[in-house]
């Protein structure tokens, strides 16, 4: 049985032989450790450079394995330009890679173009048109916030979002040109209207 004092002697025997293979291998882990380090930074700075085309507004075809940050740019961008149809395949992408705090994100970007969208179709008097991109523009909201809970802005804008349905009920219709009026629901449903009969 060996003692407390043999046990150091004999790691150095024992280590003695590892030794020499041990400082060959240490040049080749450097080696690849530093370009792993600068595989990533070139990565990233590849993500910067095409993120900052983008905020110049210079388009950049990416595709769904990008990483996050520049997808949350590119829908950004698409956003930006009324182009919503494109901004569909990224949002998805951004939900598979499972980073739920760029989906958040893009989701708001998107709601937030699907308002303005409504607001201008608002002010051109054609409130059919506008009901479902207020209504796609507030599941997007929920959606960021289901995501992101303390998503802020998200929150104050589908408040707002959600005033402009009430504000029009008619967006609301389920089906038909014309809807009957319920005899139990005289008012509209216009903040600060009394409720009940006349």
């Amino acid at each position: 049985m060996r003692t407390p004092r043999s046990l150091p002697s004999a790691a150095r025997r024992g280590w003695a032989p590892l030794r020499p293979h041990l400082l060959r291998a240490l040049p080749i882990l450097f080696a690849l450790a530093a370009a792993g380090f600068g595989v990533a930074a070139w990565r990233a700075e590849r993500a910067n450079a095409v993120i900052a085309a983008l905020e110049a507004g210079k388009d950049a075809e990416m595709g769904p394995d990008a990483p996050a940050p520049v997808l949350v740019a590119r829908v950004r961008f698409l956003a930006q330009r009324d182009r919503l149809g494109e901004t569909e395949p990224l949002v998805a992408a951004l939900d598979r890679a499972d980073a739920p705090e760029a989906a958040a994100r893009a989701r708001y970007l998107v709601a937030n173009a699907r308002v303005r969208d409504a607001f201008t179709l608002i002010t051109r008097s054609e409130l059919d048109k506008a009901g479902p991109q207020v209504t796609l523009a507030r599941q997007d909201y929920r959606r960021a916030l289901h995501d992101r809970p303390d998503f802020w802005d998200a929150k104050f804008n589908l408040d707002v979002a959600s005033r402009l349905i009430r504000d029009y009920p008619e967006f609301e219709r389920k089906e038909g040109e014309e809807m009957r009026a319920d005899p139990k629901k005289i008012w509209t449903d216009i903040p600060g209207q009394p409720q009940g009969g006349p």
